[in-house]
């Protein structure tokens, strides 16, 4: 789209005017780039009037293109070239607000290190927006020093400065120092008093809070100040009651000190007390009803939660995300696509990167490849970053949806991995049976220095033992304890006697389950028997089921393997009383359940189940292909060639 305003008679050749009128309906970097050649051609890049509206129009822009260009002229034709702007800070001031509210907020400090270089003055909202930027990021050490400096300047104990300094120091993890700036301050107001009970709120020191806020004047005390209070106290079971009390004797209250309350009853599980409140809430907005939505969910009643999720007056994407991880952990998880259907197509929400991890780990539960590759190229598309949580999603379900292939494209693509892409991907491995891939992955780690945590590990034991790398998997054990430091926990035990059972060496897996240092649980009993009943040993498999019985007699898993083992030594009279006793238990076999996505329908097939309507048909394929044939065994075989 071009640009297009026409000059009249009032408007010569060599005026501003037609530059100014078209700076509002800039939006793209095409739009800049006309911009830009209209005032170099015109000569009108050298005329500091017009290029500080271009600034100031510019730095505030939701498009990149914009706020850059905007930046770009800022250095290139005003900061150490003009030399009224030295005494005067407020344009280098616009440029570092939008590095510290922005993106960038380390770039704010080097800005402000660049004015002190220069010369050029500055003053209390210079130090108040590096400050920021250093809150932001945690940068302690630069923010001491800006203090220390701050301390040699007239504008030192400037309230404004002196509240920055105290909020500075809290988000940097330092209640000590923001209290020693608190006590040293000769003036105070509500902002420092607030900010000092709100830090210490946040920090977890909820009692140190309550003791300025009952020392707080009354002229300060407003509403800030209770709603931190209260958000403070309702966060535990034992402070909800005190956190009543404040509500209770709050002079007013706002939709904050409503919802703080919701909240802190969602949280201890007091639902009927959240729900009381919600009713008497004199107004609600879309954060009250999606919270109500969430504590629904999370307590499993899904029914209530869509209930309310669909009387809402208005709903966002941050309600739509809340019904999403309802409907994901509560297991219905095309209901949770569904909602994202809605999210894209009814209600026109853009999604954001919350609630693509939501939809990625339904559709993984499902197995939808084909939906998996859409969200992927929506992805793309909108250059979504994937060196966070996402690309770990998106690796994870393209391994559970059984493309491994994509998988380790997404991995290789990522540029900034960390350990839970890297665990991602040998999970992923894992569970398609690729052990000495998951291996080599996981030995590159150790070549590169990447850091393995405990879910590295029961990544890559797991996958040694479906491969049937018993070697392999000792040497990453003993990697992970005497290398890494890490004490081994009852899954990663659980791997090791699966490698050796797998194996079938039972006595060294009998001898790490007596030797653990923690307490065996039943899957890691019943990991071992189902290794003996495997390979036939019932001199260790007979102990170990009858010790699982007793640890737990409604399991019937444990029952169905004895009863295996004894049939397999011939002992018919004892695969009779186990069956006697499951009988008197009332326990039943689970059936085992196997399913196939086809053209966008996952069909599900249990053992001896006759329901599909397909099953004359697809018995009659099986036994076909089940019967010896010349034919389709060399094309079998021609096919593996080929592959």
């Amino acid at each position: 789209m071009q640009l297009c305003v026409s000059a009249n008679s009032n408007q010569p050749w060599n005026s501003t005017l037609p530059t100014l009128l078209l700076l509002p309906k800039c939006k793209s970097q095409n739009h800049v780039n006309q911009i830009h050649a209209r005032i170099i051609t015109t000569g009108f890049i050298n005329n500091t009037s017009l290029t500080t509206k271009i600034i100031l129009n510019f730095i505030s822009s939701p498009h990149s293109s914009l706020l850059q260009f905007a930046r770009y002229v800022f250095l290139s034709r005003h900061a150490f070239k003009d030399s009224r702007e030295r005494d005067d800070p407020f344009l280098w001031n616009v440029i570092i607000k939008s590095y510290s509210h922005g993106c960038e907020p380390i770039r704010a400090l080097t800005l402000f290190s660049d004015m002190l270089e220069n010369r050029v003055s500055v003053d209390r909202f210079s130090f108040s927006l590096v400050l920021k930027a250093c809150s932001r990021v945690g940068l302690l050490k630069e923010g001491m020093q800006i203090h220390g400096f701050l301390a040699k300047l007239q504008i030192g104990s400037d309230l404004f400065l002196q509240n920055c300094l105290i909020s500075l120091y809290f988000r940097c993890g330092c209640p000590e120092l923001a209290r020693r700036v608190f006590s040293r301050m000769e003036n105070l107001d509500s902002v420092s008093y607030n900010s000092m009970i709100d830090g210490y709120v946040k920090c977890g020191m909820i009692d140190s809070a309550r003791l300025l806020f009952d020392r707080m004047p009354l002229e300060d005390k407003n509403l800030n100040s209770w709603n931190s209070m209260i958000w403070g106290y309702a966060q535990s079971e034992d402070g909800l009651k005190v956190a009543c009390e404040l509500f209770d004797n709050m002079p007013e209250r706002d939709l904050v000190s409503w919802n703080s309350m919701i909240d802190g009853c969602i949280k201890c599980g007091k639902m009927e007390d959240a729900r009381h409140l919600f009713d008497r809430m004199p107004k609600r907005d879309v954060v009250s009803w999606a919270s109500m939505v969430d504590g629904y969910a999370k307590l499993g009643s899904v029914e209530i939660a869509a209930a309310m999720f669909k009387k809402m007056p208005n709903r966002d994407v941050i309600a739509c995300n809340a019904m999403m991880a309802g409907y994901v952990q509560n297991g219905f998880f095309k209901e949770a696509l569904a909602v994202f259907d809605y999210i894209r197509g009814e209600c026109n929400l853009k999604p954001d990167a919350t609630t693509l991890l939501i939809v990625l780990s339904a559709i993984a539960q499902l197995g939808y490849l084909d939906e998996g590759r859409d969200i992927h190229g929506y992805i793309e598309v909108n250059r979504i970053y994937l060196g966070g949580k996402l690309g770990v999603a998106l690796i994870d379900m393209y391994s559970k949806c059984g493309s491994i292939e994509h998988a380790m494209l997404v991995f290789g693509n990522i540029e900034e991995k960390d350990v839970d892409h890297w665990n991602a991907m040998i999970c992923g491995l894992a569970i398609h049976g690729l052990g000495e891939l998951a291996f080599d992955l996981f030995m590159e780690m150790e070549r590169i220095s990447v850091v393995p945590d405990d879910i590295t590990f029961i990544g890559v034991l797991s996958a040694c033992a479906h491969a049937g790398l018993v070697k392999e998997g000792l040497m990453c054990f003993e990697i992970m304890r005497r290398i890494h430091r890490l004490e081994p926990k009852l899954q990663h035990f659980g791997c090791v006697v699966d490698i050796l059972g797998r194996a079938g060496k039972l006595e060294e897996a009998w001898k790490v389950v007596e030797e653990m240092p923690i307490e065996p649980n039943d899957v890691i009993w019943r990991t071992l028997l189902s290794a003996c009943n495997n390979h036939g040993n019932l001199k260790i498999g007979e102990p170990v089921a009858k010790h699982l019985i007793s640890l737990d007699s409604s399991n019937s898993s444990s029952y169905v393997l004895l009863s295996n083992m004894y049939a397999g030594f011939g002992m018919w009279s004892n695969v009779s009383r186990v069956r006697t006793m499951m009988k008197e238990r009332n326990l039943k076999k689970i059936p085992g359940c196997s399913w196939i996505e086809l053209e966008g329908i996952v069909h599900e097939f249990l053992v001896q189940d006759k329901s599909h309507p397909q099953v004359t048909e697809i018995c009659s394929l099986l036994d076909y292909m089940s019967t010896p044939n010349s034919e389709i065994t060399h094309s079998r075989n021609l096919d593996l060639v080929e592959s």
